[in-house]
Formats: C-alpha cells, sequence, structure tokens
C-alpha cells in the first residue's frame, strides 16, 4: 500500500517534469499539433507519459518491492512497442493501417487465450486494436484524452483489483498518475498533447488490462463491462463515423466533428468539455465497475449503451461541416439577386430611353421580380445645369452673394 502510493507520486512528478522538459524538443523539431488555426501543440507528452510509467514500473519490478508478473511485464513490453510504434508516427505521419497493423500484432501477445479459448481471443484482439485507435482519436482536443483516460484507468484498476491482480492494478495507478502529471501541462489551453505515441499506449494499456481483468467470466456480460469502461471513446468513435458518412465524406480526412468540437459548437467553454466528458466517464465506468464485481446487474450496461446512443444521435443534429443551404423560394431569389451584375448609369431598354434615376428604378433592375426592393441613395446627375457655377444667376430664383460666401467659408 504505501509503495503504491509512493510510486504513484513519483510518476506523476516525474511525468510533469519529462513534460516540460520535452516539450522544448518538440518545438525545435517541429513536431507540433495543430489544435487550432492560430495555436500549435508540441506532441511529446505521450513519450512522458510513457516514460514515467515504464521507469516506475519496472523500478518496482526490479528491487522485488511490486513485482509485475509474467503477463503484465509481456503487457509492459508490448505497450512500449506501440508507444514507438506512435511516436514513429508522430514524426513522419504513418499511414493508419500500419498503425492498426503494429497494434493488432501487438494485442496477440497479451491476450490470454487459455482463459478466453481462441474465438473470444480474436475478438479481445480486435477490440484491444479498436480502443487504442479511438483514444488516438480522442486526443482532439485539449484535456480530453488524459481526463478520460485517468478515469478508465482507475476503473480498470478497481476491476484488476476485484480479481486480485495486485501487479496490473499497481501498474495501472502508476499510469494514472502519470497521466494526471500530464494533465498539468494539458488541461485547456494546453502547452503539450498526447500525440499518437502517449494515446495509442493509454488506449492499448486500459483496453489489454481490461480483457485481462475480465478473462475467465460470461462473453457477453465481458462485453458489456469492456464497452461500459470506454464507452465515452467508442461514441466518440462511433459518431464520427456516422457523421461522415451521411455527409459522404472520407473517413480519413480529419474535421471538427467529434463529441469536444459539437460541445464547443453549443456553447459550451474548453474546460467545461473536458469536465463534461469527464463526468460521462466516470459515471460508465462506475457501472462497468459494479457490474464487474458483481455489485449491480449485467442489464445495467444497457443504460450505459442507451444513453451512449442518445449523446450520439443528438450530437449528430449540430452541424460541423459549414452553413446549412438556403432553402426555399425566397433563398433562391436572394441568391439570384447577389449574383446579377449592377446595371450602368445611362444604360435603357430602348434607344431614346434615358438614365434609371431614383431608387425604384435601381432596385428593381437589380432585384428580381418577386423579391423585395433594394433601396440605394438617389444618383445626382452630372449636368451643370444642377450644379451651377459660383456666381451664376438661375431664372426663376435669386442668389445672395453674400449668403453665397458665408456658405463657402463655412463648409471650407
Amino acid at each position: 500500500m504505501l509503495y503504491g502510493i509512493v510510486a504513484a507520486i513519483t510518476a506523476l512528478f516525474l511525468a510533469a517534469v519529462l513534460a516540460a522538459l520535452l516539450r522544448v524538443p518538440a518545438l525545435r523539431l517541429g513536431l507540433l499539433d495543430r489544435r487550432q488555426r492560430q495555436r500549435r501543440v508540441p506532441l511529446f507528452g505521450g513519450a512522458a507519459v510513457v516514460l514515467a510509467t515504464c521507469l516506475v514500473a519496472v523500478a518496482g519490478d526490479w528491487t522485488g518491492i511490486a513485482p509485475l508478473g509474467d503477463g503484465i511485464e509481456v503487457l509492459l513490453v508490448a505497450g512500449g512497442a506501440v508507444a514507438a510504434l506512435g511516436l514513429v508516427a508522430d514524426v513522419w505521419r504513418l499511414h493508419v493501417r500500419f498503425l492498426v497493423t503494429g497494434t493488432a500484432v501487438a494485442a496477440a501477445f497479451v491476450v490470454p487465450y487459455g482463459e478466453t479459448g481462441v474465438a473470444a481471443g480474436v475478438v479481445g484482439v480486435g477490440w484491444i486494436t479498436f480502443v487504442a485507435l479511438a483514444f488516438r482519436s480522442l486526443d482532439h482536443a485539449d484535456g480530453v484524452a488524459g481526463t478520460v483516460g485517468v478515469v478508465t484507468a482507475f476503473g480498470v484498476a478497481a476491476c484488476a483489483a476485484v480479481e486480485v491482480m495486485d501487479g496490473l492494478a499497481v501498474l495501472l495507478s502508476v499510469f494514472a498518475a502519470a497521466l494526471t502529471g500530464f494533465l498539468m501541462h494539458n488541461w485547456p489551453p494546453a502547452r503539450v498533447a498526447l500525440g499518437a505515441c502517449g494515446s495509442l499506449f493509454a488506449g492499448f494499456l486500459l483496453a489489454a488490462a481490461a480483457v485481462i481483468a475480465r478473462a475467465g467470466h460470461a462473453p457477453v456480460a465481458g462485453a458489456g463491462v469492456l464497452f461500459a469502461l470506454t464507452a465515452v471513446a467508442v461514441a466518440d468513435v462511433v459518431l464520427v463515423v456516422l457523421s461522415r458518412r451521411l455527409a459522404r465524406r472520407p473517413l480519413p480526412r480529419g474535421a471538427s466533428d467529434h463529441l469536444a468540437h459539437r460541445l464547443r459548437r453549443l456553447g459550451l467553454t474548453a474546460q467545461g468539455v473536458t469536465v463534461l466528458l469527464g463526468v460521462a466517464a466516470f459515471a460508465a465506468v462506475l457501472v462497468g465497475v459494479l457490474v464487474h464485481g458483481g455489485w449491480a446487474d449485467a442489464r445495467a450496461v444497457l443504460w450505459v449503451a442507451g444513453g451512449a446512443l442518445v449523446v450520439v444521435l443528438g450530437m449528430l443534429r449540430v452541424a460541423v461541416y459549414g452553413p446549412p443551404r438556403a432553402r426555399g423560394r425566397r433563398a433562391r431569389q436572394v441568391r439570384r439577386a447577389q449574383r446579377a451584375p449592377a446595371p450602368r448609369p445611362g444604360s435603357g431598354s430602348g434607344p431614346g430611353s434615358g438614365p434609371a434615376v431614383g431608387p425604384r428604378a435601381g432596385s428593381e433592375s437589380r432585384s428580381g421580380p418577386g423579391s423585395a426592393p433594394v433601396y440605394a441613395p438617389r444618383r445626382q446627375s452630372e449636368d451643370p445645369a444642377h450644379h451651377p457655377e459660383p456666381g451664376v444667376r438661375r431664372p426663376g430664383r435669386s442668389v445672395s452673394p453674400q449668403v453665397n460666401a458665408s456658405l463657402r467659408v463655412r463648409n471650407g
């Protein structure tokens, strides 16, 4: 117990210090994540989380104070390999198929096939790969992936503690502490981001630990628990896929269509979005822990699934791909009037027609037959008769030299 507290505090401060130190080389190398049009965030925060987690966990295992065990050592090595793959993706921008293949190969080494069976083990490999990529997709806004990751790590650690897997519980506690230290720099407005290195490592470690902790239980209830533990990340991926399919946009093309983006469009602040998604993750993870421990019926997961479905369908109604197109006859007339060229002064339809003077003539020539007139200031004629020279008397009117002189002086 005492070692767990010391290890968590050490991982927290180590991750915070490493994130601050690694920010400088990321800026110099140009390894940045474009969060806004005017703001770019360095990507080496994930490397700080990985290093802090691995160093503290390996130190505990090497000293014998908190041995991880054979299965947990393999999990840590596989997670480090996935993090290295993500770091390569941050530097050279690998195609997503390489990330999928590498993560699936790493997941194949950590699934306990003896307890799950071959068929369920293959499904577990697919689930670990999916969740790892979902966490990479969740790293699209400040503080979101880190907050959801901390909540999920504590939930999976509780499930491991129920199964008396002390090594796995300690590893997840250290990882949660490292993510908390990273959040000191990633809280909105973020100064550093997870990147593919940290987000893939977080999703892989959490999903694989959940599969290991749930191995040997009923498959259907196990699938419900795994979904509840990662409900926010799964809902974000489902929302993005459905939205881009309905809009007929390519799936690999990035856009501001994630959960956090849509909540910001509804008026929430960046801090409010992070807190709201953290609370949602806590509620879903709590249900998963209660079902795993046998303190709640397995049907409680249906409430999590129903809530996620309602959120996805509701967020689909938030416009994110541009302003909605104007509809109706009135909108078509306005667009037609805006595209119509303005008539030249003095032009007319017939040889004897004069210039169209006055607001009504100008407005009728610009707008369509069924649209409202657009009034403009009356155009003054350039005829010398309308603008006589100073001192010239017009017939029928008396001009006072004194008044004209005073007006000239007053008007400069």
